[in-house]
C-alpha cells in the first residue's frame, strides 16, 4: 500500500448549501487529518461538516460538526483522523458563503 499525503480539498460552498468537498476515489481509502475552516467575511458565520458513507442521503447522525460559529475574519483548525472508504463523501456547509474549507490528509492505494 502506498500513502499519498496531500491537500484533499479546498471548498468555498455557496451560502446555506451542503456541498461535497471530497469524494474518496475508487480503490482508495482516505484519512482526513486536518480541516481548516476560515471565515473571511465581516460577520460571524456557522459551519457544518458531515461524512456520508457510500454517498448515502444525509441524516443527522452523519454530522461531526453542526452550526459551529466562526467569528469574522478568523479560522478554526480541526485535527480529526477520520477514516473513509471508497465512495464516501466529506461534505461541508456555511451559513454565509464566506467560509473556506481546506482539507488535508492521505490517500491509501
Amino acid at each position: 500500500m502506498a500513502n499519498y499525503y496531500k491537500v484533499l480539498a479546498q471548498s468555498n460552498p455557496s451560502a446555506s448549501t451542503l456541498t461535497t468537498a471530497y469524494t474518496v476515489p475508487a480503490s482508495t481509502s482516505t484519512v482526513i487529518s486536518t480541516v481548516i475552516i476560515t471565515n473571511y467575511g465581516p460577520g460571524p458565520s456557522s459551519y457544518r461538516i458531515a461524512v456520508r458513507p457510500a454517498g448515502a442521503a444525509i441524516t443527522q447522525a452523519m454530522y461531526i460538526a453542526y452550526d459551529i460559529t466562526v467569528p469574522a475574519l478568523d479560522s478554526t483548525a480541526l485535527t480529526l483522523g477520520i477514516t473513509l472508504a471508497t465512495t464516501d463523501l466529506f461534505v461541508v456547509y456555511s451559513s454565509t458563503g464566506l467560509v473556506n474549507f481546506n482539507v488535508f490528509g492521505s490517500e491509501i492505494l
